[in-house]
């Protein structure tokens, strides 16, 4: 049975620390994989319904059984928030968001490059000539914008061949909706003032003038009665709001810029990075620098944006959230780097000191639910030491699992997991080397442990320090063969844990071995699901090294052992064969036969398999 029990518990112990603001919510499962992108006009009331009711539809169940994570976005509207629900699904397609299948999130105006430009929605790559506005929250909202652009404006929707022909008249002309290019009714000059004006509408935003003599005409037919003619002036002015609400998601209008604040707290701090591209709002990123608990913020932002644009492309305006001592410096050296003028500012008044105060918000409220997932952490890891008896405290656990295939491409992975959580780059992959283990899943942790441990003893390049806890996926054979083998390097003090799954391997009734005795955990036991959790990543972990390895080895042939059989020649033959094994048994004729291949390498080929 399916039980959303984790993830409103999860949701429970986050509700106080998120904002009654509009935004973005992601829940994550064990391994960090978004699994739903949500929008809010109020984040916490969204956020209680999940658990607060009762009878949830299934997919939300399933949902909420997988979460053990939850990632807050705040934004400046609702408006914002759906626009950056969509790309944030656009880019992760996470599982549980129905709605979206593909990644044709939004639709665009695009205007065309010809004589008569020709205005159209647009959908997918951006590579015809002209230009392009938007996007757009929905289909509805771009056509609804493009017959008010061409009642106002009077573009065409015909095609380029009926405009270059200039016999015929659409039919839009007569409805008073295109200048009429396609009947020879206007010149090239006189239509350029008509895309001229659309352009900066949609660019600029110039709408106010239209609106009010909008508002004029609509008042104008109302006194005279003509209500036919009010509506439709009403459904042009509706019309025009909702192409700003579509078009500004920014405040600020920032076309190209990264904005960057930060906050600090308890001796930690936090940078948040959000990134701006052609007005629109493409998500935001949280970084926990690490610093002395004294550093100023100020110094902790001028480090983190010099290293920040080492390797990543620069946009032309960088908005920070206070001033940094080496702003004109890393400027130049930016500008440089980019071959373009990179600007460095803070905001002091208007809009963009609105979206830096959002981003201060967001780093915040970042850093405080990482406090608080510390702190947590901090309570499990005591939690388990006080299970299992452990004489020292826990603060960095490493887990070991391994993955083959009846013995083929065994391979052991090591993950660790720490007070702040996993530390992927402590991440290991051994693939295993001795012929006799590679079937044998106790000889598989022996060599692993072996090749881990006696590197860090040797001190060779300065290899990883040692855990306060190791853990094995496995029962108490899995145990024994760990306990044995740390033994035998000298490292008895390190205690092990093994953790098998239950008779019909199902999660939640676990066995825990440790020094000769078992031990068991309640089912709604938090401490036992930050074990289960840390355990799967490890599986998840090695069963990816193990594919790697596996599709690798797919990927060879015998006929790669061949001297002077290149990439072309092995696709002929593989393709008229069908296989390596097929070319084994193939005659010398036969071989022979296939284009590419003469004489003397159809002899090679044969000799290879023969001899």
């Amino acid at each position: 049975m399916i039980s959303s029990d984790i993830g409103k518990e999860v949701i429970k112990k986050e509700l106080p620390l998120i904002p009654k603001l509009p935004g973005v919510y992601r829940m994550l499962n064990s391994k960090n994989e978004i699994l739903y992108v949500g929008k809010a006009k109020n984040l916490p009331n969204r956020l209680k319904s999940y658990v607060s009711e009762k009878n949830h539809i299934i997919r939300t169940e399933r949902m909420l059984s997988q979460t053990t994570k939850l990632e807050i976005t705040t934004t400046s509207n609702e408006s914002e928030a759906l626009l950056l629900e969509a790309n944030l699904i656009k880019k992760f397609k996470p599982r549980f968001n129905i709605l979206l299948k593909d990644d044709k999130s939004f639709p665009y105006i695009y205007i065309s490059d010809h004589k008569f430009p020709r205005i159209e929605r647009h959908r997918g790559a951006k590579n015809k000539p002209g230009k392009y506005y938007g996007p757009f929250a929905s289909s509805l909202a771009v056509n609804m914008a493009i017959k008010t652009i061409q009642k106002n404006f009077l573009l065409r929707s015909c095609t380029d061949k009926q405009v270059d022909a200039a016999d015929k008249t659409c039919f839009n002309y007569f409805l008073k909706r295109c200048a009429g290019p396609c009947g020879g009714k206007i010149d090239k000059d006189d239509y350029a003032k008509f895309v001229e004006a659309a352009d900066e509408f949609l660019s600029k935003g110039k709408s106010r003038k239209i609106q009010k003599t909008l508002s004029s005409q609509m008042e104008d037919a109302s006194e005279e009665l003509d209500f036919e003619k009010a509506a439709i002036m009403r459904d042009k002015i509706k019309s025009l709001n909702i192409i700003q609400s579509s078009l500004t998601i920014s405040e600020a209008n920032l076309i190209e810029a990264d904005v960057i604040a930060g906050y600090k707290e308890s001796g930690k701090s936090c940078i948040q990075v959000f990134f701006y591209r052609s007005k629109q709002n493409w998500g935001n990123q949280a970084f926990f620098p690490k610093h002395d608990p004294d550093e100023k913020l100020k110094e902790v932002l001028n480090s983190f944006v010099s290293q920040f644009y080492e390797n990543k492309a620069v946009p032309s305006s960088i908005i920070i959230s206070e001033d940094i001592k080496e702003k004109k410096l890393i400027e130049k050296t930016l500008s440089k780097k980019e071959g373009k003028q990179i600007s460095i500012s803070t905001a002091k008044k208007g809009s963009k000191l609105k979206v830096i105060n959002l981003a201060i918000k967001n780093a915040k409220d970042s850093l405080n639910r990482k406090l608080y997932e510390s702190q947590n952490n901090r309570s499990l890891l005591d939690e388990i030491a006080k299970k299992f008896k452990l004489e020292n405290s826990i603060s960095v656990i490493e887990v070991y699992d391994n993955s083959h295939i009846q013995g083929t491409n065994s391979v052991g992975g090591l993950i660790t997991y720490g007070e702040e959580g996993f530390i992927k780059k402590r991440y290991r992959k051994f693939n295993i080397k001795t012929e006799e283990y590679k079937q044998d899943d106790y000889g598989m942790i022996k060599e692993v442990l072996t090749r881990r441990f006696k590197r860090a003893i040797q001190e060779k390049g300065n290899f990883l320090s040692f855990p306060d806890l190791v853990l094995i996926d496995g029962g108490k054979g899995q145990y024994s063969s760990a306990r044995e083998t740390m033994n035998d390097l000298g490292l008895n003090e390190v205690p092990i844990i093994a953790i098998a799954k239950g008779k019909f391997r199902n999660s939640g009734n676990e066995t825990f071995f440790h020094n000769g005795k078992e031990f068991k955990f309640s089912k709604n036991d938090p401490t036992l699901f930050f074990l289960q959790r840390i355990r799967d990543e490890a599986h998840r972990f090695a069963i990816t090294a193990h594919r790697a390895r596996r599709k690798k080895g797919i990927s060879k042939s015998l006929l790669d052992q061949i001297e002077g059989i290149g990439s072309v020649r092995k696709r002929s033959l593989l393709n008229h064969f069908g296989s390596a094994r097929a070319v084994e048994s193939a005659s010398l004729d036969e071989i022979q036969s296939v284009d590419g291949v003469e004489e003397k390498v159809a002899k090679k080929i044969y000799n290879f398999f023969h001899e």
